[in-house]
């Protein structure tokens, strides 16, 4: 199974590269040109599955636009297998990118979630801003970084 170590001191070799060249067991769920999934080894629950791309890519910063519509196509159609497969309420997809991330190569989690599980508010405080003009300001900064 995958560790949630993302580089191998020894060989310097990618964790999720490794299991999508055979070289570290992984249950596999889907295995396209272009992207692969697999359950994740230490599960939220039960049918928590991991989509990465085939390229090493570290990050969705990173990851190259004809790559978009493949993985996030997979990302939609695994939501809904697992949705259907586990008898789930809901679905939850998240990728961390960078802090957090725990395997230095994209994926996005596909979590199966159901009413009263556990995951209030998921895992991050909700702040608020100070008024309609800090809400302005950050919202004129994120469209000049456009």
């Amino acid at each position: 199974m995958a560790k949630s170590s993302h580089i191998s001191a020894s060989t310097d070799v990618c964790k999720f590269c490794q299991a999508r060249d055979g070289g570290l067991e992984v249950a596999m769920v889907l295995d396209e040109p272009q992207v692969i999934a697999f359950l994740d080894h230490r599960p939220l629950f039960k049918g928590h599955v991991l989509v990465i791309p085939r390229p090493h890519v570290r990050n969705l910063m990173e990851l190259p636009e004809d790559l978009l519509t493949p993985l996030f196509s997979c990302v939609q159609r695994l939501s809904i297998a697992v949705k259907s497969a586990m008898e789930a309420d809901g679905i939850f997809n998240a990728s961390n990118n960078g802090v957090s991330q725990s395997v230095d190569h994209l994926h996005v989690h596909v979590v199966p979630r159901r009413k009263k599980d556990g995951l209030r508010g998921f895992m991050w405080p909700r702040l608020k801003y100070a008024d309609h003009a800090e809400l302005d300001a950050v919202a004129a900064r994120i469209r000049s970084a456009l």
